[in-house]
């Protein structure tokens, strides 16, 4: 930088610096003196906060409690008509990744003298199901098709280690 645009700047400066320190502040003054002489406010303590106590939910394996109960009927007379277990061997079909509530029958075709009903998974796929086809996550098989619903019987546990029961449940058709 040369030493002439050094002087420019110096002297710029010092209009400017100049400029400011002909203001009056005596407004300034007299309002830090009006809030100086206030009295001073209290301010509150921290609030104590309990500490976080940390909850381990055993209920997992437990019916949900969103679900319908079971009747205790119900579940005597099917397990006395066999012993119920889901099987481990069969292959999993698609709509078998998503909870039961969270499908919904949006339809029904017929085709060749075949019914099927239209399924909309949680993601917004349509899938075409029929009677002895597979969904939820608790082996639920389809054992009737009508216009307005779905009938499926789910296997889930009964609370003891190895106890099964079956369960009957209803998809209604959206709209309804």
């Amino acid at each position: 930088m040369g030493r002439c645009a050094r002087t420019v700047t110096l002297v710029c400066l010092m209009a400017a610096l100049s400029a400011c320190s002909d203001s009056d502040m005596s407004d300034l003054d007299r309002f830090m003196d009006e809030k100086n002489a206030r009295p001073g406010g209290v301010i509150a303590p921290i609030p104590t906060f309990k500490a976080y106590e940390a909850f381990a939910y055993s209920a997992t394996r437990m019916r949900s409690p969103f679900d319908r109960p079971i009747e205790v009927r119900e579940i005597a007379q099917l397990q006395s008509v066999s012993t119920i277990r889901p099987d481990d061997n069969r292959a999993k079909e698609f709509l078998e990744q998503y909870t039961f509530d969270s499908l919904a029958m949006v339809g029904t075709l017929a085709r060749d003298g075949r019914e099927w009903a239209l399924v909309r998974d949680p993601d917004g796929g349509i899938h075409r199901v029929t009677q002895g086809n597979y969904l939820g996550r608790n082996h639920g098989k389809i054992v009737e098709l009508e216009d307005t619903y779905i009938a499926v019987v789910e296997i889930v546990t009964d609370g003891t280690a190895d106890g099964w029961v079956e369960r009957p449940r209803t998809i209604e058709l959206s709209g309804l």
